[in-house]
């Protein structure tokens, strides 16, 4: 490639906001465009990357017995109407309506599509088990896209599709993709960690994420530096410390403008694990009645004072399909009082209750009345409702396996696996034959990474104040020519060789000074920069510069391609 074909220029400033270096440098150096809100084009040098990560995507998973296919990203309704994902997800799911009226789906994962496959294509045990993948758009109509490919609507994603007999079976697909998915970023040369996560839309019992730890990630993850425990936040665990005692009589009193739970244990002078916390959300539950419809219902959370509650880990114990805070309005018709709220006395909504409120006694909580709260309140005593760990993980509290401290930090998924068990499988009839003759559902698994979103990690990786470094696994070219002779022969010449030789070269022929070419070179980051100058060429030689630990030395031309093997490839 001569960079006086490549139509992408570089750019000293960065145009419009952008939220980290990674997402700055892609910009400023010609990989990627956006054309709308989490909408991007990518540009010749972000292809060229990206074809490369699926590249190493694909050796992965063909090792793994992997067969690739292509499933289109419209989907008809029907098939998400039958596992009911039409109906309980928001508008990140985007319906429209071909010419003949029909409802159609732009696909935002393909487990229904996968699945409406397979009913027709599997029959007996003896085609299990089997695995599918394929590497297509996807659209997700996120509220919310941010820092460039971290987080956008539109991305392109591998996604792979185990199906087996029995849970053994899928047990050894999902141990397959784990340690697949790890080969797969270390080729690709980004620092990930594996973690337990919640299973979200996708359905299941069982679920991991690769995280990429960064600052600029918005998942916070739960770690143990003392043992190998690591969660996201979303699921992660706590050891709890109880306070059983002997149980106290019910007491009303007086507690002014004592709204919240500091203000509460400051006016009573105790400390906050000896109160109730309420918090009240409105969930969205599919409609018993009507399955296409959905109703609201009031939650009230209790939760002991000292900790705080995962909206994640509540969504999950309720059932609901979406949470919201409640209005005051909302609160009030179920005869709970904003501030001084406790289940003491409610029946017309729905009571959660953690495991720390309902194994602590005599804890203080609201009296359902203005300026007043109830001591001694117990679980089981004076009210009821589901006990489900409620607690949000957070930084220095003790791990639930070894007691030691917890530490939170930042991440970004760029991978996740998912055990779906017969969920869609069930739903859709998706079965095959036994032995006996008998129709049982496949056990299916679903595993995915995202290809834009690798790239976007790895730029966040991989760079310093001058521009990109990538890693020579996924570099657009592995080796960056700049000519500072008047002439092109010479220049020509080592292009050609290299190619020759195996490797990726882009060259810099333009009529621009030293110090533009230098700049771009650092910015667009390839691995190796060989630079033509008159001075070293009298010598018979030119300089090598290594992108990544910034050696520069020089080599005789004789020796060049041997050269730049040795120091791309090692």
């Amino acid at each position: 490639m001569r960079m006086t074909k490549l139509f992408s220029r570089t750019l000293r400033e960065t145009p419009g906001k952008t939220e980290s270096k990674g997402h700055e440098y892609l910009l400023r150096a010609g990989y990627i465009r956006q054309s709308a809100a989490g909408i991007y084009t990518a540009l010749p040098l972000a292809f060229r990357s990206l074809r490369k990560i699926e590249q190493i995507i694909r050796d992965e998973m063909n090792a793994i017995g992997g067969l690739e296919m292509l499933m289109p990203v419209v989907n008809p309704a029907e098939i998400w109407k039958e596992t009911g994902r039409w109906f309980t997800i928001d508008a990140e799911l985007s319906r429209f309506k071909d010419r003949n009226d029909r409802d159609m789906v732009l696909a935002m994962t393909h487990e229904e599509a996968v699945t409406d496959i397979m009913r027709d294509e599997i029959q007996t045990y003896r085609q299990l088990p089997c695995m599918v993948y394929h590497i297509q758009t996807k659209w997700r109509d996120d509220p919310r896209p941010r820092a460039g490919l971290i987080r956008v609507r539109e991305f392109t994603m591998k996604d792979s599709y185990s199906f087996d007999r029995d849970y053994a079976g899928l047990e050894k697909q999902y141990d397959a993709h784990y340690h697949a998915y790890f080969r797969i970023f270390k080729r690709c040369g980004l620092p990930v960690i594996a973690v337990a996560s919640d299973t979200g839309m996708m359905g299941g019992k069982v679920s991991h994420e690769y995280m990429y730890l960064n600052p600029i990630g918005e998942d916070t993850l739960i770690l143990c530096s003392d043992c190998d425990y690591s969660a996201n936040r979303q699921v992660a665990e706590v050891h709890k410390q109880l306070y059983p005692e002997d149980l106290a009589a019910l007491e009303e009193v007086e507690t002014p403008n004592c709204a919240t739970i500091e203000e509460l244990a400051n006016f009573l002078n105790i400390p906050t694990r000896k109160t109730a916390k309420a918090v009240m959300v409105m969930g969205r539950f599919v409609d018993e009645k009507n399955e296409e419809e959905t109703r609201e219902k009031l939650i009230l959370a209790i939760i002991r004072g000292d900790m705080e509650i995962e909206e994640a880990k509540l969504q999950k114990a309720s059932g609901a399909l979406s949470l919201r805070p409640a209005h005051e309005e909302e609160i009030r018709a179920c005869g709970l009082v904003p501030g001084y709220a406790s289940p003491v006395g409610i029946r017309d909504c729905m009571i959660i209750v953690d495991d720390s409120a309902a194994g602590s006694n005599n804890l203080v909580g609201g009296a359902n009345r203005d300026g007043y709260h109830l001591l001694n309140t117990n679980f089981g005593r004076d009210y009821s409702g589901t006990i489900a760990d409620i607690a949000s993980a957070r930084d220095g509290m003790a791990c639930p396996k070894c007691g030691k401290k917890l530490e939170a930090k930042r991440g970004v998924e760029v991978g996740n696996i998912f055990q779906l068990g017969t969920r869609y499988s069930e739903s859709m009839g998706c079965t095959f034959q036994d032995e006996n003759g008998r129709a049982q559902p496949v056990v299916m698994g679903s595993y995915g990474i995202g290809v834009g979103r690798l790239l976007a990690c790895l730029a966040e990786e991989y760079n310093d104040d001058k521009g990109l470094k990538l890693p020579a696994s996924v570099a657009p070219f592995h080796v960056h020519i700049v000519n500072l002779l008047k002439t092109s022969e010479e220049a020509e010449k080592i292009y050609a060789d290299l190619i020759e030789g195996g490797l990726e070269v882009i060259l810099d022929d333009r009529k621009e000074t030293a110090g533009v070419k230098f700049n771009d070179a650092d910015l667009l980051g390839m691995p190796l920069r060989i630079t033509l100058g008159n001075k070293a060429l009298k010598d018979g030689e030119v300089e090598f510069s290594r992108r990544g630990n910034g050696d520069n030395y020089r080599v005789p031309l004789a020796e060049v391609v041997t050269a730049a093997r040795e120091a791309v490839f090692g």
